[in-house]
Order: C-alpha cells, then structure tokens, then sequence
C-alpha cells in the first residue's frame, strides 16, 4: 500500500517515513534506509510538515526523519553515519526534545540500536468530507443526443464538415407536403 502512495505522490515525506519504518520491521534496513533519505529530502529544508491539512493527525518533523534514518544506520552496523546523522537531527530538533537525542547518542556510541520513530498507532488519512464530496464524477458534457435532419429527402446523419448545397435538394417532395 505504501509502494502504491508515493507511486502517486511521490514527494510525500510522510509515505516514504512510514514505509521506511515497515521495511525496518522486515529487516529489509537499505530500503528504510533509501526510504528515510527520500523522507528527509522531501522535507525540502523545513523543521516539519503538518499533514492535517491533508486528513493525517501528525506533524512530521526533519528530527524525527534524522532519528530513524540513525536507527537504520545502526542496524547495518553503521555507528559512524549514524553518529553523524544524530548530530544533524541535534540542530533540527525543537526545543525541549534534546534528551531523546542526548539518549540516542549515548547508545549510539555504546553500539547499540535504536527504535524508530514512527506515525502513532491508529493514525489514517482521513480527508474532509467536503474533499471527498468533489470526487464524485461529474457528467460536463450532457447525454448525448442523436440529431437528424427536418428535411425530408435528407438521408444525412452523422458528423462531418458542411456539405455543398445541391439545387432543388432540400425542397420538398410532393410526398411529404401531403
């Protein structure tokens, strides 16, 4: 299913962040770690993106993305980029966030691993009513309409461009004006 997200959007951080966290689970650790750096480049620079206005309960921020990018570093025996990786988180963080990373650190250079960050349990998309509505098709065009000729010897039908006029072809026939 996540595979199919950023088929489609394919600059959303959040998909690729939370597929990063199923490979992780699957122990597959360089397709989270591919995951984490698309997540983390989609961010674009900012501190965090805020997904509510999509219908996602959660902020992702650049820290979180950093955090659990070390993670999947420490499982491939990386302890040196993951070190690095929790410098950098250690700028993006907000304040008042420095003792989970402070922590990080510390069992980094202990080698040990690191659990991911991940969208809390329970969180879906969930667009507004009022976006789902508009996805609803809609017909522009009408029915379609068969249109044929009120002159009674023309057996045209069909569309063409204009044909040349023939004299005394559109008159009417005796027949049809009884």
């Amino acid at each position: 299913a996540f595979d199919r997200t950023v088929a489609k959007d394919n600059s959303l951080a959040v998909g690729f962040f939370q597929r990063g966290f199923v490979h992780l689970q699957l122990e597959m650790y360089e397709e989270a770690l591919s995951d984490y750096h698309m997540a983390f480049s989609h961010l674009r620079k900012n501190p965090f993106i805020d997904y509510k206005q999509l219908g996602l309960r959660h902020v992702l921020y650049a820290w979180e993305v950093l955090f659990s990018l070390a993670a999947a570093q420490c499982r491939l025996q990386q302890w040196q980029e993951a070190r690095a990786t929790l410098d950098k988180a250690v700028v993006w963080r907000p304040e008042g966030r420095t003792a989970i990373l402070d922590m990080a650190l510390e069992r980094v250079q202990n080698h040990l691993f690191l659990e991911p960050m991940q969208v809390p349990l329970g969180e879906f998309f969930r667009p507004r009513k009022k976006e789902v509505e508009q996805l609803d098709s809609k017909d522009f065009l009408g029915k379609p309409k068969v249109i044929s000729s009120i002159i009674p010897n023309d057996e045209y039908f069909g569309f063409e461009p204009l044909r040349p006029q023939k004299q005394g072809f559109y008159e009417p026939s005796a027949d049809a004006l009884r």
